[in-house]
């Protein structure tokens, strides 16, 4: 192997070392960076490592989904759906909002779908904020939400999710409020941690967005993928349907994520921006998934309580297997990500820390994970120093053999 390209990552000021000790969205010659994701997926091809660094399943979706975007291939859905989306799958959206969580958004006024959940992020965040607003999130986090911000012009405040059990603090959330604050991004089941917030911790966030008068947007694709009780939206909360907007997709619960499909729901007079800045965006998302999508969104609860027992034992085996090769793993309530304090791999391996160790596991030990810093704003990764990201959404087999790997 190329002893300068295996030495890549560790490059001083390259995007993928600068990302993962919490640098910005801009390189400091102004140029944009790449995603950490993509950095450790290309570290993963390139050294043939088991990747459990990106979040994607490696299996495909139901067949009645499948089926019916091929339906939609042969049958003419081929042209441009309308902004909105089709019909079909803003009525199926509604409905399932309704099924399952009891809230009835408006199909044609109060839905809009998007290109992926993180088309749904984008559009709804550059449709309310301003330059100089604040948002108010959780971290680690998603690290799209701080790019967007920053796009708009305006400044991501974070709440940290402090391990080893990544709960939140609702006075410290309480604090990061301000006169300008525009908006509240809420993950849930939340993505790095895996943690699910409780009713205390929703209510808390649905008071002080009302208090401030925010609008809250909650990114909710791991909705299906909570493994103690249901989930519960922030929206079906009493009052706060009106100022909340629910992202969501077919990427995670569907096993679709190359299909890029996703939605955003909520009352009228905030969808309605939302739909207008995606138009300017990409216009619309493949006609054909999204018909497919409207087809998986009507399946029977017995495919949600397969998807949950399923990820539920890939869940066991990735936490035991980490456990097993001497890292302590936080057991999370939802998503497909397992985070694990890896200092005792580090020391094994001669490193400092997560982010030192991401390219030594992919070199010795054939296995991608993402550092935990890399979600983390400056202020508040020395937090994460020792922690990994990794990802059960895969075959058991390849998770048992990542466990052997660094086991080894």
């Amino acid at each position: 192997m190329d002893a300068n390209a295996a030495a890549a990552p560790h490059t001083p000021g390259s995007p993928w070392e600068r990302m993962a000790r919490g640098g910005g969205l801009l390189t400091s010659t102004g140029e944009l960076s790449g995603t950490v994701f993509e950095e450790m997926s290309r570290l993963a091809a390139r050294t043939g490592a088991v990747n459990l660094g990106q979040g994607f399943p490696d299996v495909d979706g139901p067949p009645e989904m499948l089926e019916a975007a091929a339906a939609a291939l042969r049958g003419g859905g081929n042209q441009y759906s309308p902004v909105a989306g089709v019909p079909q799958l803003q009525e199926a959206v509604a409905e399932h909002q309704r099924r399952f969580y009891g809230i009835e958004p408006d199909p044609s006024s109060g839905v809009v779908v998007t290109v992926g959940a993180s088309e749904g992020l984008a559009a709804s965040l550059l449709a309310f904020l301003s330059p100089g607003d604040e948002v108010v999130t959780f971290e680690p986090h998603y690290d799209l939400y701080g790019a967007v911000v920053e796009f708009a012009g305006a400044r991501l405040v974070t709440v940290p999710l402090e391990p080893p059990h990544f709960s939140p603090d609702l006075d410290r959330l309480a604090g990061a409020f301000g006169p300008r604050t525009r908006m509240v991004i809420l993950n849930d089941p939340h993505n790095p941690t895996g943690t699910v917030f409780d009713d205390a911790a929703l209510s808390r966030v649905a008071e002080l967005a009302a208090v401030h008068d925010c609008v809250v947007v909650t990114d909710e694709v791991y909705e299906h993928l909570r493994f103690a009780g249901g989930h519960r939206p922030l929206a079906a909360l009493p009052g706060a349907f009106e100022r909340t907007l629910t992202v969501s997709s077919v990427g995670k619960t569907f096993s679709a994520t190359g299909w890029r499909v996703g939605w955003v729901s909520g009352p009228a007079h905030l969808v309605g921006p939302v739909r207008a800045t995606k138009a300017y965006l990409t216009h619309s998302a493949a006609t054909p998934l999204q018909l497919g999508a409207a087809a998986a969104l009507g399946l029977p609860d017995a495919f949600y309580d397969r998807l949950t027992g399923d990820f539920r034992r890939r869940r066991d085996v990735l936490v035991q297997e980490l456990a097993r090769a001497g890292a302590e793993p936080f057991e999370p309530q939802g998503t497909f990500f397992v985070v694990a304090d890896v200092r005792a791999l580090c020391e094994r391996h001669g490193v400092g820390d997560a982010t030192a160790l991401a390219p030594v596991l992919a070199e010795r030990a054939g296995v991608v994970g993402v550092p935990v810093p890399a979600l983390a704003s400056a202020a508040h990764r020395d937090l994460y120093t020792t922690w990994m990201r990794f990802s059960f959404g895969k075959r058991l087999d390849l998770l048992e053999e990542a466990g052997r790997r660094l086991a080894r």
